[in-house]
């Protein structure tokens, strides 16, 4: 593909995804994912027009892929599971689920699960990176995106419930 058309390419999916953010916020849905939708193309799109190489358009995901879960595993080095920290924060639960081993095991065995979906994305869409499969790695961006997400929240609800937090003592 020459750089022209690299070009082109970046400036159709950039009007394609202002094209939805305008629908997304036409239909009051939240500015917020409209907005960071838009930023997140236009940046993939900026790399790849800037290099002239397509597959640089799924670069800036596979080094987020990367920084995740590289953080998902340090957390885990530190005994500090991502999982824990983030689900009882959003929770309001506080940090008493520390002192709970069923808890700690199951943030435990929820962070290696995102640990696992994050190193799956790569271990899957780097080979077709470093071999220019960009039809591939669309189809796999895709199906490894939104499905894989949900995947892992409806899992990772399913092990935290299991370990319920401690009533709160009076």
């Amino acid at each position: 593909m020459s750089g022209s058309d690299t070009n082109v390419s970046a400036g159709v999916a950039v009007g394609l995804a202002l094209v939805l953010s305008v629908l997304r916020l036409a239909r009051r849905e939240t500015p917020r994912h409209a907005l960071s939708g838009l930023v997140g193309v236009a940046f993939a799109a900026f790399v790849a027009a800037k290099s002239g190489r397509a597959e640089n358009f799924f670069l800036p995901g596979l080094l987020a892929n990367a920084a995740y879960a590289a953080a998902f595993l340090v957390s885990l080095a530190v005994r500090r599971p991502l999982v824990g920290e983030i689900w009882t924060r959003l929770d309001g639960e506080g940090p008493g689920w520390r002192e709970d081993p069923a808890r700690v095991r199951a943030f435990v065995q929820a962070t290696w699960l995102w640990a696992g979906v994050f190193l799956l994305r790569l271990l899957v869409q780097l080979p077709l990176y470093l071999v220019s499969a960009v039809v591939a790695l669309g189809v796999a961006r895709t199906a490894m995106g939104v499905p894989l997400f949900a995947l892992g929240l409806w899992l990772t609800w399913r092990l935290v419930r299991r370990a319920p937090p401690a009533p709160a003592s009076a």
